[in-house]
């Protein structure tokens, strides 16, 4: 689907530590059986401004971004804001591209929200894979938010979600609706 009702954009780079939270998160969502009219995105680097390119006001109706944000929290905390809430110039990327003002520009034609994540460490420049514990712990509650905000329940944990695919003959069946 070009361009689906939903769209869940993991920004980020996992080469610099805890700024890979957005595309980790992603990965998880990607192993969950989502709605047709949702499409989550690895958006990479950068990737706000190629979202852009997956979003046409007339389709989609939500679009929410994942993200490291610094907003003073204890590492791995979560924050949901509205577009409202980011002051021009206050969301970069690892590019000091300013990201607010495309946001500010689609606002009214969709819903946009941003679930950031506070980083404990961001390497960049320097590369350094992995996140920290306390980033890392954070992805389960951001999948649930997530969840919410789309409308789907699975009803269970995402650590109940992998015992079950480890299981030998579990069928993997989501609860809740689409």
């Amino acid at each position: 689907m070009l361009y689906p009702e939903i769209v869940i954009a993991g920004c980020g780079n996992p080469l610099f530590a805890d700024d890979g939270f957005g595309p980790e998160v992603v990965e998880e969502l990607l192993r969950l059986d989502l709605p047709d009219n949702i499409k989550a995105v690895d958006a990479g680097l950068g990737g706000p401004h190629f979202i852009f390119t997956l979003l046409d006001p007339e389709v989609t109706r939500k679009l929410i971004i994942v993200d490291t944000v610094d907003f003073g929290g204890n590492p791995g905390d979560l924050v949901r804001l509205k577009v409202e809430d980011l002051p021009p110039g206050s969301y970069r990327d690892a590019h000091s591209w300013d990201l607010t003002e495309p946001l500010h520009r689609l606002k009214d034609s969709m819903e946009i929200v941003v679930i950031g994540c506070q980083p404990k460490h961001v390497s960049a420049p320097e590369f350094e894979m992995g996140l920290s514990d306390e980033v890392s712990s954070a992805i389960p509650r951001a999948i649930r938010e997530i969840l919410a905000l789309i409308g789907v329940d699975y009803g269970t944990t995402l650590e109940n979600l992998r015992k079950e695919e480890r299981q030998p003959g579990a069928e993997g069946e989501a609860c809740g609706g689409s």
